[in-house]
């Protein structure tokens, strides 16, 4: 099963260019996460006919409008559908209270309910497990608490070698094949070789979410080999100076990240609205690290191993 990105919005701080704010939605597993939600992220999520029901699981980096004003509306019109599953929720402290708020004054009883899963500021944690995948906080450095997050699959089994293996295996015995075990007939005879009836097993999918920073060298060691990152390119590099006085990165910056930590593919995203014409943001990143990319929206960015 593939690793999924869908671009729903790259701005920073404001619409403007056709571009809308900041919001993803990453299948991974058979499972949709939203990472972050800016304003109009609904309006995006019915544009690219994506179907709400599937998202359980929201992510909000830090509380900058830019990043979460979408959300509100999106948990109202959740409402209004009929929801009635849990809609997990991860973001700083202070998102439960403005949530909760807000539905208080309007009288509003939602027809689900909300899990809250509020993360430490400046320190790096596990915030979702389950069989087969983890998402890990990645503290950023911004003018407010921000937090990234990095999504890694658990090492997969052994697959099994059609070539090989009989059609008329039991469940039972591929589970001990998938698991690495030999496969022994009744009467104690080897049936089937481990090492000669499977196929290593797939390297395990992973992705970085890197929201607003300054550039932080430190997360070459967080990000090292993973498939895909997104991480912001505010600015060209000409405006380093100001990339640092607003806590941003610039697009080489973000390339040398990359390409220090032996990355798959970088996406570059949060344009200032000073740039209508992204390409030389691209052309900048390219100079230094290859494979990267424009985070525009209604792409899809898939990892296939």
């Amino acid at each position: 099963m593939a690793l999924e990105l869908q671009i729903l919005g790259s701005n920073s701080a404001a619409f403007a260019h056709n571009r809308h704010h900041t919001s993803q939605l990453l299948r991974v597993q058979d499972k949709y996460f939203m990472i972050d939600c800016g304003e109009g992220t609904q309006l995006q999520v019915k544009r690219y006919k994506i179907k709400l029901s599937r998202i359980n699981h929201i992510l909000i980096s830090h509380l900058h409008g830019d990043h979460y004003y979408g959300l509100m509306g999106l948990v109202s019109t959740l409402h209004l559908y009929g929801r009635t599953a849990d809609l997990h929720i991860y973001g700083p402290p202070g998102l439960a209270d403005i949530i909760t708020l807000q539905l208080k004054y309007s009288a509003t009883r939602l027809s689900y309910d909300i899990k809250f899963h509020e993360w430490v500021p400046e320190t790096s944690s596990v915030i979702y497990e389950d069989d087969k995948l983890t998402i890990t906080t990645i503290p950023l450095n911004h003018r407010i608490h921000c937090s990234g997050y990095l999504f890694k699959e658990k090492p997969k089994k052994r697959g099994i070698n059609k070539l090989v293996v009989d059609k008329k295996l039991a469940p039972n015995q591929a589970n001990a094949l998938r698991n690495g075990e030999d496969i022994y007939n009744e009467d104690g005879t080897l049936l089937y070789k481990n090492s000669l009836a499977t196929l290593p097993p797939k390297k395990p999918y992973s992705y970085a979410y890197c929201s607003d920073t300054k550039l932080i060298p430190q997360l070459v060691d967080v990000i090292r080999d993973v498939d895909l990152i997104y991480h912001e390119a505010t600015f060209m590099d000409d405006m380093k100076d100001r990339a640092e006085n607003t806590y941003h990165t610039t697009a080489r910056q973000a390339a040398q990240l990359a390409s220090e930590a032996h990355v798959g593919q970088l996406l570059l995203g949060h344009f200032s609205t000073r740039y209508r014409d992204l390409n030389p943001l691209l052309s900048e990143a390219r100079s230094v690290f290859r494979e990267s990319y424009l985070a525009e929206e209604g792409k899809r960015f898939v990892v296939n191993h």
